[in-house]
């Protein structure tokens, strides 16, 4: 299983905000909720990420 807790971290400490992510980024709310969920997500959604 892939835990994203990293991630919140991340964000935190850049000043990145989940509305960031879904205005900005273009990520949709439900690969967000995913996400937050440690769910399965899009391969793409991934990619954006690794790029910011």
């Amino acid at each position: 299983m892939i835990v994203f807790d990293k991630l919140w971290k991340t964000m935190e400490e850049k000043s990145v905000s989940q509305h960031n992510l879904i205005h900005v980024h273009n990520i949709s709310e439900s690969q967000l909720t995913r996400l937050r969920r440690n769910e399965i997500v899009k391969t793409e959604i991934l990619s954006k990420l690794l790029q910011y």
